[in-house]
Order: C-alpha cells, then structure tokens, then sequence
C-alpha cells in the first residue's frame, strides 16, 4: 500500500526567540520573533512547504509555547498525530541573534525539557510505517531514552520497507560536551559520540551533513577519510554540505577528491545568518530525492533552498514554498541579498501566510466617526458606543455559529472591548488605520505607523480605506499613493495582512474602468494587498475588468470583497447580484446596512441590548443568505 506521507521527522521541537537587533550582542537585545525551531521541527515543515507530506514526532509541553508548535505545525499541514503533549516538562526554548556575518549567537533552554523526554512509547508504529521515509537526528542519539526512541522507529521503518534518513544535527553542547554559553560551536571532536553514531549509518539510506558532521559521524578530522569511514559500513547515500561551495553527493564509491561528487548548481548570496540553512538544505533535498527525482536537481532544490535560508534572518518561516522554489530556479535574482527581491519576498509571503477560507462574509462595526455623530446628533454619550460594538460581535457570532468564512472589522478607538470579545470565535478580524474621512489619507494616532501596528495580534488584518479618483489632482494622488506604499512596506515588515478599500465614486465619476484603472496604478507602484474592498460597481463588465487586472498582477490575492455604503438590503442584493460573477469577488463586508437603525435605537435606549442584537443579527443573516443565494446562483451558471 503506497504510504500517506512522504516522511516523519523525529526529535527536537523548540520555540526559537530570535533578537531582532541584527549587529548587537544578545545582553542587549530588546526586543524578539518568535518561530518553530528545532531541526526536526524544521525540516517536516520545510518539507512541506516543498509539496511532501510530512509528519513530526516530538513531545511539547501542556502550555502556550507547546501549543504554538502544535497549531504552526498544523497551519503548515505538517500531520501532528506524533506531536505528545508533555504534562510534566516546558517546550524547549532557544534564544539567537546575529552578531554579524560570522557570529551568531544563541542559547538553549533545553533543562529537562518535553522533547528529550521522547521514549519508544511515543513512537506508535502505525504513524512511522505511514511515511515512506523517517528523519532521526543525531542530537536525539545524545540520551539514553531519545535514543532508544529513534531505533525503535528506525526498526519499523525498515520492517516495512521504508528508507531512514540520518542528519548528523551536531551540537557539542547538547551532547554535554560543552557549557551552555557554546551553543554557536559546531564542532568538537569527540570519539564517545562517534561510537554512539556508528550503529546507525548501517541502517541508513541517506546521510546528511556538514564537513564536521560527517567528521563527527566518521571519526576523522580529513573529509575523504571520514565519508569513506562512513561507506564501509553503510551502503547510504552520502550528502556533504559545504556552505557556500553547495554540496556534493556520493552515492556509490567515494572517489579520490570531494569535487568528484555528483554536484548541483549554486547559488552565491549574501550571508545574514546560518542558523536553520541546513534544515532547508535538507529539505529542499528531501524534496527531489523522496520524489525520484536526480542527483543533481535534489541539489539545485537543496542550495537554493539553503540560499533563501542564510540570506533571511529567521529559520522555520524562511524556508522557501515550492512555488517560490521555482520561480527563484527560473528567472533566479537581481539581488544577491534575496531578502530585498520584492518579488520573491510576495510569493513567499503570500504562500505562507496563514489560511483563509475562500468566502468572507464580515459585519463591519470600525465606523468611528459616524457614531460619534450619531451619539451626539441624539444626545448620547459616545462614551457608550463601545458597548454598542460589543452587541455587534454577540450579532456577528450569532449568524456565524462558529463556522469559517465570517468575519469582522472592528476599530482600536471604540471598539477595543469588542476586539477583545472578537478574539473568542473564529473569526477572520480587521481593524482600520485611517484617520476617519481623511483626504488626502492620514493615519489615525500620528506618530510611527509601524511601532503601533507592531502592537497588533498577528491575526488582524491591517484594513486602509483611501478616498481615490483618477482625476484627483496630481500633488494628492502622489500623497496618498506615498502613504499607501508607507503603509503596504510596514505590514510586510510585521507580517500582518493588508486589505485597501478604495471608494472612488464619492470624488468623480464611476466609470466602467475607473476602479479596474485605479488598481493597475497601485500595482504598477508595487502594492499588493491581500484583500480589496470595493465599492459597488455599475455592471459586471466593471467587475470583470477589476478581476481581470487582480489576475494578472498578483495571483496569490486573496480576492474582493464588497462594500456597502449605508445602502438598502434590496440594493445590496442587487449589487451582489453584479459581483458575483466575478470570481475574484469573495463576499461583502457591510456596515451601515446592518447596525445603523439598531445603533439609533439602542443609543436612544429605547430597545434593550438583547433587542440591538437580535436586529443586527437577523439584517447580517439577510445579506448572508442572500449572497449565498447569488453566488450559488452565479456557480450554476
């Protein structure tokens, strides 16, 4: 029976707090991202960024930092079945940084943690003979317990005909060779380790490593003599990394000179940090090898991938997507610090970032401005418009019941109660950054856009409505198309989505091309949204026209959804209607049209919050039913 994965990974799984002051030492590090780490951690997600199916055996602690693991594996469709929560011990920690380009500092917080306590009773044979092939890593063979784990899956996987793959993974200090200030060492000769590795080779189909790895695993300090040390006691395939140099394969004899191997192309970059570059060697070598594919292109797959690695600055979440994979090996870069290649920097971007279902039907509560008005206009306080946004999610969760696809746009100025309250449902959640009416666009606060948006839960999607018409005068039109691409580099920065809703048709005509031509604009400065929001439009020739320039300038966007400008239910549908034909077009995200009248009455406290609550729930479900009544309709067609 053909195995459901391609490979399962077995060993270390850490939270990696990476400083993000590159050029300091880590006493002076402020601030840090975090990420998965842990070569094996790594690797079943590097694999499956690559098109494999990969799983991960592991232990993580019962606590938030396990759980991260647990749910990034899960967003990454890593299978997690391996994944055993530890009750008695924390996650694994690591703290890195960049010193410069031949430092890099890190420390390991690994005292007793969940993933070397992993004994043979985590190691279920049912998942290991699911996977053609299984990873074991060298730092897992430092502990009695962890080693006895490995050979167990080791054993299973060859009973049942699948390969095993070693990567040596040599940290002298976690083998207890060295104190924990060492963890940047990556070699100490120790002939007790060499012993330990010995018994394993023979049961490999592939080894991977550095020169010293492979030192480490031959027991000599000369390259040739260790990997031929390696050969005769095992028939595996053996894969010297080389930095820089790329790598070079022996599958067979070992010849007389390293150059001799079977080699792939490399790929010169800058430098910005090593840390994690072999986990994304190995699995863009994974990658071909698993696939049948030859030699030299595992190769190819394997430098390019650890070229995208050592010229970011994190480890799991910058190993490349397949998708970027390809483009990087076909057009290749003007850059040779990658992390400055726009393009590539988006298709990364877009194919890792987390996932969305395709329909998005959202009740938008971020009015600011027009309830303050309306507190006012009636006698109110606006000091009770943040209970009011609160009613508006307990509407919102009503209709959605806990199902995908919904969502909100809710502002930090009244609504930060019902930010908070949003968090308890699944849903997909916006939040504005414009100054309320403002044109040319503003930003609401002053001061650093990025600092304040650094603040944000990195699910919130950055939302930016700007008043924009094609026969705006040229000194506004540069102004705010400055702001945008200000706004458009912070949110990649930060790695939070962005939506831009343009509203044309207040300031000029709304022609059949007026939105279609606005969008090129954009894209030809370089700002690609994740979402747009936009106005109705006059027929479905507009929308195509708007679809048509989406699709071919950036094919990762998420889609369209439609706005509604305090418009009447029958109109709305009317202008679903027009949309849906549009398959860019995703859904709505309406306001005005749900909350407006209960807004009025409540504040005037002449309906109670139950009442506000239902009214809003019973319009939002309205122009749910009738958008999935046009959409069907428009997929029948």
């Amino acid at each position: 029976m053909k195995p459901a994965l391609d490979v399962i990974t077995i060993g270390r799984a850490s939270v990696d707090l990476y400083g993000q002051q590159v050029g300091g030492r880590l006493e002076d590090m402020a601030s840090f991202s975090k990420a998965v780490g842990g070569c094996p951690a790594n690797i079943a997600i590097g694999t499956a960024r690559l098109g494999l199916k990969s799983g991960l055996v592991t232990r993580v602690g019962d606590e938030a930092m396990g759980r991260f693991i647990r749910e990034q594996m899960g967003r990454e469709g890593v299978a997690t079945e391996g994944i055993v929560t530890d009750r008695e011990r924390l996650t694994a920690l690591v703290i890195l940084g960049v010193r410069d380009e031949d430092s890099f500092p890190l420390i390991f917080y690994r005292d007793n943690c969940a993933d070397m306590a992993l004994d043979e009773s985590d190691i279920d044979e049912g998942f290991i003979a699911s996977a053609a092939a299984i990873v074991v890593t060298g730092t897992h063979f430092s502990r009695e317990t962890t080693a006895a784990a490995q050979k167990k899956a080791i054993r299973i996987a060859k009973a049942n005909g699948r390969k095993v793959v070693l990567d040596v993974d040599y940290r002298p200090n976690l083998w207890g060779l060295l104190g924990h200030g060492a963890g940047e060492s990556r070699y100490v000769r120790s002939d007790a380790v060499t012993e330990h590795l010995k018994p394993i080779l023979a049961d490999c189909d592939l080894v991977v490593g550095t020169e010293e790895e492979l030192h480490i695993a031959g027991g000599s300090e000369d390259t040739l003599t260790a990997i031929r040390a390696i050969r005769a006691i095992s028939k595996a395939t053996i894969v010297c990394k080389r930095g820089p140099m790329g790598c070079v394969v022996f599958p067979g004899a070992i010849p007389d000179s390293l150059d001799d191997g079977v080699k792939g192309p490399g790929f010169p970059v800058e430098v910005y940090n090593v840390l994690g570059a072999g986990d994304a060697f190995l699995s863009g070598f994974l990658r071909g090898w698993l696939k049948g594919e030859e030699l030299e292109t595992c190769c190819a797959y394997a430098n390019a991938s650890g070229a995208f690695a050592v010229s970011r600055l994190l480890c799991s979440p910058e190993i490349p997507t397949f998708p970027e994979l390809q483009h990087f090996l076909k057009t290749g870069s003007r850059h040779k610090a990658l992390r400055f290649d726009e393009d590539i920097n988006h298709i990364h971007w877009a194919t890792t970032r987390r996932p969305q279902p395709d329909t998005l039907m959202a009740l938008a509560i971020d009015h600011r401005m027009q309830l303050e008005a309306m507190a006012k206009e009636i006698g109110a306080p606006v000091e009770r418009i943040p209970d009011f946004k609160v009613l508006a999610v307990h509407a919102a969760a009503r209709v959605a019941e806990g199902r995908p696809g919904f969502g909100m746009l809710i502002d930090g100025t009244f609504g930060r109660e019902a930010l908070f309250r949003a968090a308890d449902h699944p849903f997909w959640i916006g939040r504005p950054v414009e100054l309320p009416g403002s044109r040319p666009l503003d930003f609401e606060g002053g001061g650093s856009l990025g600092a304040k948006l650094v603040e944000w839960p990195v699910g919130h999607t950055i939302k930016c409505l700007c008043f924009y018409h094609p026969d705006d005068p040229p000194e506004l039109k540069e102004r705010q198309e400055r702001d945008l691409l200000r706004l458009h580099d912070a949110a990649r920065r930060i790695g939070r989505e962005l939506l831009v809703e343009i509203i044309a048709g207040k300031h000029g005509p709304l022609k059949a091309d007026t939105v279609a031509g606005i969008l090129q604009r954009l894209y030809d400065l370089g700002i690609k949204p994740d979402w747009w929001k936009l106005e109705p439009q006059r027929d479905e020739a507009a929308w195509h026209a708007i679809g048509n320039v989406i699709t071919q300038n950036d094919p990762y966007c998420r889609g369209i959804v439609l706005l509604g400008l305090e418009a009447p239910e029958n109109e709305l549908e009317a202008a679903f209607a027009a949309a849906a034909s549009e398959p860019q077009v995703k859904g709505f995200a309406v306001g005005r049209t749900i909350f407006n009248d209960a807004a009025r009455r409540w504040l005037k406290g002449e309906i109670s919050d139950e009442a506000a609550i239902a009214d809003m729930a019973g319009r939002f479900q309205r122009l749910v039913d009738a958008w999935q009544r046009v959409s069907a309709r428009s997929k029948a067609a």
